[in-house]
Parts: structure tokens; sequence; C-alpha cells
């Protein structure tokens, strides 16, 4: 029970009726990662929505960057096997390939972050999105790292 929840208990007098309406109280929580959401070693992330995956760079990746100037995004109708080079992000500080984190062909690229690349920067996981990806093989998402396996992957690799 939460701080607040017991502050009221211990506020109101004991009651039948305060004992159905403390019984109302839900306390949620919230991340800032899907649940879904699945990342690469290369740090790329996808999330999935049915066979169509949304692609973009993790927080780690756009931060290790710097200011992201150019995108070059993979064309529509452009079939990719799993981590395929399919395009590339540069920034004021260095050079980046992308990888395509799953088999599949691309059916979007976010044009906006072509014309604006700082977007990346300023929403990774929102605005920043780089292309979508419809699965030709569903499965290989079981090889992507989840939220908790990619911190891991994160923190042993700066240890």
């Amino acid at each position: 029970m939460g701080l607040i929840a017991r502050a009221l208990l211990n506020l109101a007098p004991r009651t039948n009726q305060l004992i159905y309406t403390t019984q109302k109280f839900r306390f949620f929580s919230t991340t800032t990662f899907l649940e879904a959401r699945k990342y690469t070693e290369k740090h790329e992330w996808v999330d999935l929505n049915g066979k169509i995956g949304t692609v973009g760079i993790s927080q780690y990746a756009q931060d290790s960057l710097g200011d992201i100037v150019y995108a070059q995004l993979p064309d529509v109708g452009s079939d990719f096997a799993i981590m395929d080079e399919c395009g590339a992000l540069e920034s004021v500080k260095a050079a980046s390939e992308l990888y395509c984190p799953l088999s599949g062909k691309v059916v979007e690229k976010n044009k906006e972050v072509e014309d604006t690349p700082g977007l990346i920067n300023q929403s990774c996981y929102d605005k920043g999105w780089l292309f979508k990806l419809e699965l030709s093989k569903p499965e290989e998402m079981d090889g992507l790292m989840d939220e908790a396996a990619y911190e891991a992957f994160l923190k042993s690799s700066h240890d």
C-alpha cells in the first residue's frame, strides 16, 4: 500500500465504508520504454505492431553520436536481411551506419527525419523513428534484447 493510501487510512475514521473505499485505490507505475520494444547490439530498436516493425536508434546511440545533421534512410520497397546495412546517420562528431534489425521490406520512412535529422536527438523513440519494416521473419524478434537485457548489455559494455 502506498504512502498516500496509508495516510488516508490513518486520517479517516475506521468504518466499513472506508474499507470499501480504500479497496478502490489503484497504483500504477510507468516506464519510458514500451515492453514490446526490442534492441540490437548495434543500438537499433524495433517496436512491433502486428507484422510492422518501427525502427529507430536508442537513446544511448543518439547520445553517443551527438547532434545528428544528416540521415540517409532506406527507400520504401527495399528488402533487407537481418543486420544488413540499410542507411547512415552523420553527426557533428561521427558517422554511423544503420543496420536493419530484422528481415523484411521497408514500407515507410520518416521523411521528417530526413528533412530535420535533429528530431532523432529530440525524440528518438517518438518523432525520431527512422523507418517501418514489414517483417518477413517475425520469429527473429525473439533474438533481440528486451529493455532489461539491453540495459544490462549497456552496463556490461561500460564496465
